[in-house]
């Protein structure tokens, strides 16, 4: 999934980044670049606390349901790509009945046939 994020960044400081669809999630760094980076652990951080407590994960929206937000101005926004699927729950083994063309063109594209799936159905019930 990938979660919008704000960058703010003032002379003489670091940049600092939110992510406006998990409430508490701020990360920084020194250098754009930085502050990007540490935002993955951040939101890594933040979704095994919201999975510790028994709370559902947020969906992401878009970037346009926060732009025009007052504490949001004057920022550059962007996008981290994050794997949620981990944080789902335990994983459960199901029989599932493809096409072999299919399976063929999956394998060819993905490394990983389950988590294909996962977010394949992640998306369709978005």
């Amino acid at each position: 999934m990938k979660y919008p994020v704000v960058v703010h960044h003032s002379e003489n400081t670091a940049f600092g980044v939110t992510v406006p669809d998990l409430p508490g999630c701020f990360s920084a760094g020194d250098t754009f670049d930085q502050a990007l980076e540490n935002t993955s652990e951040a939101i890594e951080l933040h979704l095994g606390g919201l999975v510790d407590e028994g709370m559902n994960i947020p969906k992401p929206g878009s970037i346009d349901q926060h732009i025009g937000k007052k504490e949001y101005a004057d920022g550059t926004w962007g996008f981290i790509e994050f794997d949620i699927v981990p944080y789902l729950g335990k994983g459960e083994k199901i029989n599932v009945t493809l096409p072999s063309s299919l399976i063929r063109k999956i394998d060819a594209k993905y490394k990983n046939r389950s988590k294909f799936l996962a977010e394949a159905a992640l998306k369709a019930l978005a």
